[in-house]
């Protein structure tokens, strides 16, 4: 069985295939991806959660309109992650539009753009790819009891510079937040397949708090 390590290798080679780079983009990418999701300060921000949500892209390729953008804004989501801050996202965004914008059309460069500063705070819209890539994103919500302690352990680890007291609080607001959305889901395929469990694991997380 193939670890989270050599499946991230394995998927980027596959997109670097199909987006026709050559060698030396291939490389350099790959260093600038990797290298960001394996910084220390990551526990759940890492290759998994990429790998994790790549496995979901793939189940639902077939259903998407522009299948390199998802799949570019999925590698690029997360590529600048300071628990500290607060402009992750705007970053990451930035960082993507400077590596990439020789790789596809000025406009779909625009759109993976806005689509990453859109996983800041996964409000359902009109566009299908869109909705498609937040619930990938929010996918671990749904996942096994074990995968979501695991996730939870992970998210903590990445805040052991916040007091107990106060992370408790300000992450029960988060998981509050996720479970009061009607629904988490968005896509049909992500509401049948996750919506029970992303709510069962929310729930049971927050009577603990």
């Amino acid at each position: 069985m193939q670890n989270d390590h050599e499946k991230f290798q394995q998927y980027w080679a596959q997109f670097s295939a199909e987006l026709n780079l050559d060698n030396k983009q291939v490389e350099e990418l790959y260093s600038l991806l990797i290298n960001a999701y394996t910084e220390p300060q990551r526990y759940y921000h890492t290759f998994q959660h990429i790998v994790e949500c790549l496995d979901l892209f793939h189940q639902i390729k077939e259903q998407l309109n522009d299948t390199i953008a998802v799949e570019l804004a999925i590698w690029f989501h997360d590529v600048i992650y300071d628990p500290k801050a607060i402009n992750n996202e705007e970053q990451s965004a930035e960082l993507m539009q400077k590596s990439c914008s020789n790789l596809l059309a000025s406009d779909q460069i625009q759109k993976v753009y806005d689509w990453i500063i859109a996983t800041k705070k996964h409000q359902a819209l009109t566009d299908q790819d869109l909705n498609y890539l937040l619930d990938i994103d929010l996918a671990i919500l749904g996942s096994s009891t074990a995968r979501f302690a695991e996730y939870e352990q992970q998210i903590q680890q990445e805040y052991t510079w916040v007091e107990s007291d106060l992370y408790k609080l300000k992450r029960a607001e988060v998981l509050q937040y996720f479970y009061q959305m009607q629904p988490i889901y968005q896509t049909h395929y992500f509401n049948h397949l996750f919506e029970d469990q992303a709510k069962q694991n929310l729930l049971k997380m927050l009577s603990k708090k």
